[in-house]
């Protein structure tokens, strides 16, 4: 079954997502900036960035609302780094939330600036038997989860990759590795949300 993929084309790796789903069949990527687009996917990647500008752009392009409503009602959604952010219920030490769709409570920048950016090699047996490598920059971590939300990974005590039924989040970026693993499995959510 052949799924139309979105990447958010606002910040971000929004190229490096296209040229990884461009490398797995059955997929079509597409860039979305618009509610047209917005309804021609199955899914979608919330890509990093700033996460406030994100969702002021979101608002500009009057496309907030249709895709707060269209994850709520199932659209399979993959947030990464600032995606993760967007995505969450809880942002701590602010009373801002911006799609506030998933229930995790999210601490920014939670890895320091750009010094705190770093590579890692782990095994998250969820979507690889194989160690794979994360890229952290500037990242957000999960402090809590919800009893629905399936934790997939903790680093140093640390949530960095859950899910909870449609969405994914990560706090790194699998896009700026050479590694094809976790967009195999949000390819595979997609397949099974789209049935």
């Amino acid at each position: 079954m052949t799924v139309t993929i979105g990447v958010l084309g606002i910040q971000g790796a929004v190229t490096e997502h296209i040229k990884k789903l461009e490398q797995l069949p059955k997929v079509k990527a597409v860039l979305v900036k618009s509610i047209e687009a917005l309804q021609q996917i199955d899914g979608l990647i919330l890509p990093g960035g700033e996460s406030t500008a994100i969702a002021r752009i979101l608002q500009d392009f009057q496309i907030f609302e249709s895709l707060q409503k269209k994850i709520t009602a199932g659209l399979p959604v993959w947030g990464t780094c600032a995606g993760m952010i967007l995505l969450a219920k809880k942002i701590l030490d602010s009373d801002m939330t911006h799609l506030g769709v998933m229930h995790i409570t999210v601490k920014r920048n939670a890895y320091g600036r750009q010094l705190g950016s770093f590579s890692i090699l782990e095994t998250i047996p969820a979507i690889s038997d194989q160690p794979i490598p994360l890229v952290f920059i500037r990242a957000p971590f999960a402090l809590e989860a919800a009893d629905q939300v399936e934790i997939l990974h903790i680093l140093d005590g640390k949530i960095v990759a859950c899910r909870e039924q449609h969405m994914l989040a990560t706090a790194f970026h699998p896009e700026l590795t050479d590694d094809l693993s976790f967009h195999r499995y949000f390819v595979k959510m997609v397949q099974q949300y789209k049935l």
